[in-house]
């Protein structure tokens, strides 16, 4: 069954994301996935709906991760501008992906050493004040270090 999507207007797109935020931390991704491309139909290089709409596919692997998801994830990252965006958000991919097949060590263990190796890159373009790279690559070296040694 085909629906004619009613789109949103300008100005509600701001107020849109922060409700695809909310949605995020509700665990409820599918929604948050739903608003987040409602806002790039609108605004169709908006690059907080574009990180927004990766986090909220990336919180659903595990659940249902298929390959489809995986390299929508991917083109996702694709159309982000900054480098160091594209970098860093290519290690939450990697990251995530481990964590939600922490069960099969081997992979999970070259998935972290690859999201390790995406925030490495980050941190040497990071804006100044911002170690959100470094936080991640602990949080990965942390989890290698407990769970997979």
């Amino acid at each position: 069954m085909k629906f004619q999507l009613k789109p949103l207007s300008s100005e509600a797109v701001p107020r849109a994301l922060a409700k695809a935020e909310r949605y995020r931390l509700l665990n409820e991704p599918r929604e948050a996935e739903s608003i987040c491309l409602d806002a790039l139909e609108r605004e169709p290089d908006n690059q907080e709906a574009l990180k927004m709409l990766l986090l909220a596919l990336t919180d659903q692997f595990g659940q249902e991760e298929v390959p489809s998801t995986i390299a929508e994830a991917s083109k996702i990252v694709a159309r982000l501008r900054d480098d160091y965006d594209r970098a860093y958000y290519t290690g939450i991919i990697y990251e995530r992906r481990a964590k939600a097949h922490v069960q099969d060590a081997g992979r999970a263990f070259e998935w972290l050493r690859e999201a390790m190796g995406w925030y490495e890159k980050a941190e040497a373009i990071r804006p100044p004040s911002n170690d959100d790279a470094v936080l991640r690559w602990n949080t990965c070296a942390r989890l290698i270090m407990r769970d997979l040694a």
